[in-house]
């Protein structure tokens, strides 16, 4: 039976070609922005679970109330991994110390690559579970040790991966490749992640950091901490020990932040990550679930176009089921034709959205700063794919399907039967449910639109046409900075160059301990801060509304600082020309 329902479907599908090509077009279009839609859901709610751990995975940060307000940081003390391991150690199975990943030159004979890396310590790659193609898990055990990710292995040594071999990183650091990890995939944390190297490494190779190590100081906070919890602790209950193990090793003159240790699980980096005033405000999380109603909404109206018109043909179907009933069909078999007929729909719906899906994926890529592949080879792919269309065949075809069925041969055979009377009003409203939520559509792709537009022009406080950053990879830019100002000067490359100690557009550097005349007791600013040399203010053409920009040939401003407009309002100046204050450089 479902064999003649099949040929009757592609009878009646070829037959009205315009209302065949309508539906399969319409509802392709639906499953394709549903296709899209789902592979970039599943991609964000499966981000990091690469990692086997994933679940017992966290980052420790601290919350400090600065104005009374909470705020949340990543950074944390150096002493705070020693602290954890001898007092906490039974909580944990790794306590990992490490630097925020940065961009380095790696050299190996006269070859050099450009690679992202990060220094930790040992027990990082197990807690990370990455896949070793060349060494173990133990290959940070030597404080000159690196791992690199095959990529780059390859990228530098070719197919022998460089295993033992020694290489330098920024030109000054010899280390030895004690292990090549699986290239990581796009959907993780540490994506971009190409080498890591020891802690040990990290820390003896910077006079500060030597110094931070053999004297603790739990003021400065300047690191990264990952660690692993235990496979019996609980996170609520190790949060509650942990909490003020910084707090009490500070002074008792140097706790009026109120510092507070927690750990974020791994599972919350990417979509739960929000932070106001101490408490979890989500993050990602908010779009996804929107997107994935958009998905819904969008193939709901596809649906609801074959509805539509499905019973806005029921007249000349009207004379198919009357005839059908008085030579003896059953109901169920008329709804089972139709049913057959709107999963025939239904599939040549679905196959043309998987070419348009295949066709749109490397725009769809670049547009929302992925790279998915199409899950041809993923079999729950399929099976939920096959969930969608059998849902979607009911949704589409039922009512249709019941509504043709429950037609008395007798009306319509003798011509006193009109369909469109039992069927308006459903139209109307599927009409009207159709409008409503395609407005709503519209309405919402112009706001954040607009939104979009107000953002990238309005103003940000200096000109960032033809303006580029260049990290320093390697010293050999601070030892050279005039001879490579003078060299693209010479060829009309640049107009201005400038170094500083951090991006514009981000924050590197916070700390505390601002004082002066005048100043409340109970309030201790905290704000971020940079430092540049003269050309500085020039190479941005940012505008100066009061005062003067730095200037050569000043020897006063080696002590000078501008502040903008926000930190003049943050710290109550009403005249903030000539007002000295005095920073301690407390970071936090």
């Amino acid at each position: 039976m479902f064999k003649n329902h099949l040929k009757v479907g592609f009878r009646n599908l070829l037959r009205n070609k315009s209302y065949s090509l309508i539906n399969v077009a319409g509802l392709a279009m639906g499953f394709s922005i549903a296709i899209l839609i789902a592979l970039w859901v599943n991609d964000e709610i499966t981000f990091n679970q690469y990692h086997t751990n994933y679940d017992r995975v966290v980052q420790v940060m601290q919350h400090r109330t600065v104005d009374g307000e909470k705020r949340t940081q990543q950074a944390i003390p150096m002493p705070l991994g020693d602290e954890l391991r001898q007092k906490y150690g039974e909580d944990f199975d790794h306590v990992v110390m490490s630097s925020r990943p940065h961009q380095q030159i790696l050299n190996f004979s006269k070859k050099s690559i450009i690679a992202s890396g990060i220094f930790m310590e040992e027990g990082a790659l197990e807690m990370l579970s990455l896949k070793m193609i060349k060494g173990s898990w133990d290959a940070l055990q030597e404080s000159n040790s690196i791992v690199l990710s095959e990529s780059r292995a390859r990228a530098l040594f070719g197919d022998g991966l460089g295993h033992n071999e020694t290489i330098q990183i920024a030109n000054r650091l010899n280390v030895v490749v004690t292990g090549v990890f699986e290239d990581l995939p796009y959907n993780t944390e540490f994506n971009d992640l190409s080498f890591i190297s020891t802690w040990d490494l990290y820390v003896s190779s910077n006079p500060r950091r030597r110094a931070a190590k053999a004297n603790p100081d739990w003021r400065n906070a300047s690191y990264l901490l990952y660690a692993q919890l235990g496979k019996n602790a609980d996170l609520e209950g190790v949060n509650n020990r942990i909490e003020k193990v910084k707090h009490f090793n500070l002074a008792e003159e140097h706790r009026i932040f109120n510092s507070e240790v927690f750990l974020h699980p791994m599972s919350d980096w990417r979509l739960r990550s929000n932070w106001v005033n101490g408490q979890k405000t989500g993050g990602l999380e908010t779009y996804v679930w929107l997107f994935g109603i958009v998905g819904v909404f969008v193939l709901t109206l596809a649906c609801i176009n074959i509805v539509n018109l499905s019973t806005a043909s029921s007249e000349r179907r009207s004379r198919e089921v009357g005839v059908r009933k008085a030579k003896g069909s059953l109901k169920f078999q008329l709804i089972s034709q139709f049913l057959t007929e709107s999963l025939l729909l239904v599939f040549l719906a679905f196959v043309c959205a998987v070419v348009f899906s295949v066709l749109l994926l490397p725009f769809f890529n670049g547009l929302a700063g992925k790279q998915l592949s199409f899950p041809f080879f993923e079999s729950s792919f399929w099976i939920v794919s096959l969930v969608v269309l059998i849902i979607t065949s009911i949704l589409a075809g039922g009512y249709p399907a019941f509504y043709l069925s429950s037609f008395q041969p007798v009306k319509v055979l003798r011509g006193v039967f009109s369909a469109r009377q039992g069927s308006s009003l459903l139209r109307k409203a599927l009409v009207v449910f159709q409008f409503t939520v395609s407005i709503i559509l519209i309405v919402g792709t112009l706001v954040v639109n607009d939104q979009i537009q107000y953002a990238k022009e309005r103003s940000i406080g200096y000109d960032p046409e033809g303006l580029i950053m260049m990290s320093m990879r390697t010293r050999d830019f601070h030892t050279h900075q005039d001879f490579l100002r003078t060299e693209l000067k010479k060829v009309g490359a640049i107009e201005s160059m400038a170094l500083s100690s951090g991006p514009i557009t981000d924050v590197w550097h916070n700390a505390s301990g601002y004082t002066w005349a005048g100043k409340d007791p109970a309030f201790n600013p905290q704000m971020a801060h940079l430092r540049v040399p003269q050309e500085y203010g020039k190479t941005l053409n940012w505008k100066v509304i009061e005062g003067r920009d730095f200037k050569a040939g000043y020897a006063s401003d080696s002590a000078a600082v501008l502040l903008n407009e926000e930190a003049v309002a943050y710290l109550g100046f009403e005249n903030p020309l000539g007002k000295v204050i005095n920073w301690s450089e407390q970071g936090h």
